[in-house]
């Protein structure tokens, strides 16, 4: 039997083998910076701080381990938004022992614990992740410059001086940021994900990728929003629901993204948490 630890990381492996994910990296697909081998090593790299989260180890903590190991190669920022969704989850589901807990299902009740928890300590933990590696991030608004998470460990005494916790951190970006949203709401779209991965058949990675192209047309992409602005946004959700409605072959969808470099990164990720959350609930792979 997997660990959840095993479980998330195989989670990010099944998630970059999906095919078309369209505007991602996947194992057809790739850009000339930033290629499949790098998601490979990201997930191999994370490892240690998966276990730590499994182990019971602060959340904060065990997420900049994690993301200090998934930069360890050379293309970048390959699943930060993933690792900050699969942490809390990992602890939901292992209870700190390492292995499921008990024989509870994992649910967005207990995901919604972990992260409510959360500390002023798990919140600088989050600040200096930063420090690993470049995240393409949106302006904060004016109230929060002395909290910009570009600042790093540099931000970490302001965090510190307003006794912010992580989840307080993200109830200030939820409004703008979808994984944020998602830590601050129980996980819905990442556990609707894991259902409808659950529900299909046929390969684990060709099911990830229907819940991606899924997803993306149910809502504009908020990594989209960031680097390309809402109108790209919302264009891409529309052309999304053309592929599933068969008007538009989705492979046409993803060489056009990958070309145009539009990265719907925050779609992937809610892939990748769903098929943790679907592994740890007994998908068989």
């Amino acid at each position: 039997m997997r660990t959840s630890a095993a479980n998330a990381q195989l989670a990010l492996l099944l998630e970059v083998t999906a095919t078309p994910k369209p505007g991602n990296v996947d194992r057809v697909r790739e850009y000339p910076d930033l290629r499949f081998e790098h998601f490979m090593a990201g997930a191999v790299g994370a490892s240690q701080g998966l276990r730590m989260a499994a182990a019971g180890d602060p959340v904060g903590e065990s997420f900049e381990r994690a993301v200090e190991g998934m930069a360890d190669q050379r293309g970048g920022n390959t699943q930060f938004g993933a690792l900050l969704l699969l942490t809390p989850l990992i602890r939901a589901a292992s209870g700190g022992s390492g292995s499921p807990s008990d024989n509870e299902e994992l649910t967005p009740e207990r995901a919604a614990r972990v992260t409510e928890a959360t500390t002023v300590a798990d919140a600088a933990g989050f600040y200096r992740a930063f420090e690993h590696v470049d995240v393409a991030v949106d302006d904060p608004p004016a109230d929060m410059e002395a909290l910009d998470v570009r600042r790093g460990a540099d931000a970490v005494p302001a965090v510190e001086e307003r006794k912010l916790t992580l989840h307080d951190i993200f109830e200030r970006s939820a409004d703008r940021d979808g994984v944020a949203r998602e830590w601050v709401s129980g996980f819905p779209r990442t556990f609707a994900a894991a259902d409808r991965i659950a529900a299909l058949d046929g390969p684990v990675p060709d099911r990830a990728a229907r819940v991606f192209l899924e997803l993306l047309a149910d809502e504009p992409d908020t990594f989209v929003v960031t680097k390309h602005g809402d109108a790209t946004a919302q264009e891409v959700s529309a052309a999304a629901q053309t592929a599933l409605d068969g008007d538009l072959d989705p492979e046409t969808l993803a060489d056009d993204l990958v070309e145009r470099g539009v990265n719907p990164g925050t779609t992937a990720d809610l892939v990748a948490a769903g098929l943790f959350v679907a592994l740890e609930r007994g998908l068989d792979v």
